[in-house]
């Protein structure tokens, strides 16, 4: 196996993910972690397209099988190394729906908000101030989902850590960076704590990221990705590929077009 991946929060969700497979007993001999190095583009690539047409990190490679969507990579590798990362039992719906409402909520709407919040320099204030309200207003309220089902339990679905978990996690961690005030619930303050403080996560963080700037970036890497940022929110500056459809045969002009019967 080969992950492709970068130190962002949807990287960190895999990486940790390796780690917390290992503490949980599958030694992973056998994966290499490959560093993409967003800044210069490298998931433009043509190898890295290859890997992934949408050109997002992270990608997990298994053979000849390409893996994207950390979400997806997430329950591929629980599924290949059992653990109570992945129940086997029916409790797994349990975990699985709250992995997915992370990729349908969680993750775009902190990303816009940190979008808004650090990056895109060059819109004003005026123009950011209602996807900055939205956005905001629409976090708070997850963290709020968040903190109910959280309820007593030291994690989101119940007495164990679970990909659920890991994949929140890296959103939730950054809440100063994106702006999010969560500390009006205190359970889910205690959350990110807890998730911390196992060694898995604390290994899963550092990919990609000196062991001292773990939880406190130096001036330089926060400039570092807010300039990255910029450049990935600057629309006019968005790198994509539109296939162009297939070429329509061209209709022989030697025959007579029946008339359409549809309005003009």
């Amino acid at each position: 196996m080969e992950l492709w991946t970068s130190p962002t929060p949807n990287g960190w969700k895999v990486t940790i993910m390796v780690e917390e497979l290992r503490e949980a007993g599958h030694a992973l001999k056998d994966l290499s972690v490959r560093q993409v190095d967003l800044s210069k583009g490298e998931q433009f690539t043509s190898d890295f397209t290859e890997k992934n047409p949408n050109q997002k990190i992270p990608v997990l490679q298994d053979g000849s099988r390409f893996i994207i969507e950390s979400c997806a990579i997430l329950q591929y590798l629980a599924e290949h190394f059992p653990s109570p990362l992945l129940p086997s039992n029916e409790d797994r719906w349990e975990v699985l729906q709250w992995l997915y409402w992370q990729a349908a909520n969680v993750g775009p709407v902190f990303g816009n908000k940190l979008s808004y919040t650090r990056y895109m320099g060059d819109l004003s204030d005026v123009s950011k101030a209602h996807p900055l309200e939205r956005f905001g207003k629409e976090a708070l309220r997850l963290v709020s989902v968040m903190d109910r089902k959280l309820g007593d339990q030291p994690f989101l679905c119940g007495p164990n850590l679970t990909i659920a978990d890991i994949a929140l996690f890296p959103w939730i961690r950054g809440y100063k960076w994106s702006k999010v005030d969560i500390t009006a619930w205190p359970r889910v303050v205690d959350w990110v704590h807890r998730v911390r403080g196992r060694p898995g996560v604390e290994r899963g963080l550092s990919y990609g990221v000196p062991k001292d700037e773990i939880d406190r970036w130096s001036r330089e890497r926060r400039e570092s990705y807010a300039k990255g940022g910029n450049i990935m929110a600057d629309n006019a500056r968005l790198r994509h590929r539109i296939d162009a459809p297939p070429n329509e045969a061209k209709a022989d002009n030697s025959k007579p077009t029946a008339k359409s019967n549809s309005p003009e």
